[in-house]
């Protein structure tokens, strides 16, 4: 596997996921040590080779996507998980986050903006994403009337997310957690897509991760509008667009998302990613930052 845990003196080793390692203080403090690593994943596999760089510019987007949601200048302040002040250590400063531990939340919040994806395919199917219906005559890339909400149970470890009803994300956590998750995730996603927008871009879709502090206050979690959460696209290629190929010039892991769908049945180990791969999203995931941040 890409990225192996790091000896990282007063922080030991909990937990690996598929792209993220988690530690804890040695001094028992409430706190984590949130590592991004250079592996890929898609269709809950990780892959091999990883992306050069990756953890680091996923960890540079999310500290200022986190920055910019937390100002009020830009709406409501939205509660994040980052420790003030706390900087993480030699060799990971680049791609680490020091947080607050949290009650995590079992439910993904998924926001979708566009058609598109697994969206996509089940539109096709029975004119629903999600099991929410949508209007007749929509296209692969079409943006959706409004911004749906449609949530996933986080499964256990080696076990695939399963897409669910609002109904069962109010049995999961209650209906005020669960309104209060949704409208939240709408609200981040409306000011995350405003800001894509002036800046040529599109916000097709993102997922949220949130947990709850001791004073049981919602707080945004894990990485937040990344390449790897996130769908973003051209916005002058969709509107010039004659193909969903062409409308969809993305600035994510699309690009190995679409390799692997086409060199692989999704049975046994993946192939390993080519190097043109390797470099085409690496260098999609370099651009992204450089037009949000400037």
């Amino acid at each position: 596997m890409t990225d192996a845990p790091y000896s990282l003196p007063g922080w030991t080793h909990t937990y690996s996921g598929k792209v993220r390692d988690l530690y804890r203080p040695d001094d028992g403090a409430d706190r984590m040590l949130v590592v991004a690593s250079d592996r890929v994943s898609a269709f809950d596999h990780v892959l091999e080779p990883g992306i050069p760089g990756k953890g680091a510019l996923l960890t540079r987007l999310s500290l200022w996507w986190f920055d910019r949601l937390a100002s009020p200048a830009g709406g409501t302040p939205i509660p994040n998980h980052l420790v003030p002040g706390a900087h993480a250590p030699h060799p990971v400063a680049d791609r680490a986050m020091v947080v607050r531990a949290l009650d995590m939340q079992p439910i993904e919040c998924v926001v979708r903006g566009y058609l598109t994806g697994s969206g996509w395919a089940e539109y096709r199917e029975a004119g629903t994403v999600c099991g929410i219906p949508l209007p007749d005559g929509l296209g692969n890339g079409d943006r959706l009337p409004e911004p749906i909400f449609t949530p996933a149970y986080k499964a256990p470890l080696g076990e695939h997310d399963e897409n669910i009803s609002f109904a069962r994300a109010v049995d999961l956590v209650g209906a005020d957690r669960a309104a209060q998750l949704r409208d939240t995730s709408l609200e981040i996603y409306a000011r995350a897509a405003a800001t894509a927008e002036d800046r040529g871009l599109i916000l097709a879709d993102t997922k949220f991760e949130f947990g709850v502090d001791g004073a049981g206050v919602l707080t945004l979690a894990d990485e937040v509008l990344t390449s790897d959460s996130s769908r973003y696209w051209d916005a002058e290629a969709w509107r010039a667009g004659s193909t969903p190929a062409e409308r969809m010039a993305s600035f994510d892991k699309q690009i190995v998302r679409d390799w692997l769908a086409a060199n692989w049945d999704r049975r046994g180990t993946p192939p390993n990613l080519p190097a043109e791969i390797v470099a085409r999203t690496a260098a999609s995931y370099r651009e992204l930052i450089a037009r949000l941040t400037g």
